[in-house]
C-alpha cells in the first residue's frame, strides 16, 4: 500500500474538504395548498403528488 512521506498540512487538507458541506433541499410550492414541500415528495399538508391525491390526510375539523 501506498504510504505518505510527508504530513499534510491543515490548509491542504480543508481545501480539499471546501465541498464537503451540507446543502439545504429545494423547496417547492404545493400548487393544491401553497405550502412549501421538497420537490418530487408528497405534500405533508394536503397529501397530492403531481397534482393527484397520493395519501388521504385526514381534517382537523
Amino acid at each position: 500500500m501506498a504510504h505518505p512521506k510527508r504530513r499534510q498540512s491543515k490548509t491542504r487538507t480543508l481545501k480539499r474538504r471546501t465541498h464537503d458541506k451540507a446543502v439545504a433541499p429545494t423547496l417547492a410550492v404545493c400548487p393544491n395548498c401553497s405550502a412549501y414541500y421538497v420537490y418530487h415528495t408528497v405534500c405533508p399538508t394536503c397529501g397530492y403528488y403531481r397534482g393527484k391525491v397520493a395519501i388521504v390526510k385526514e381534517t382537523a375539523e
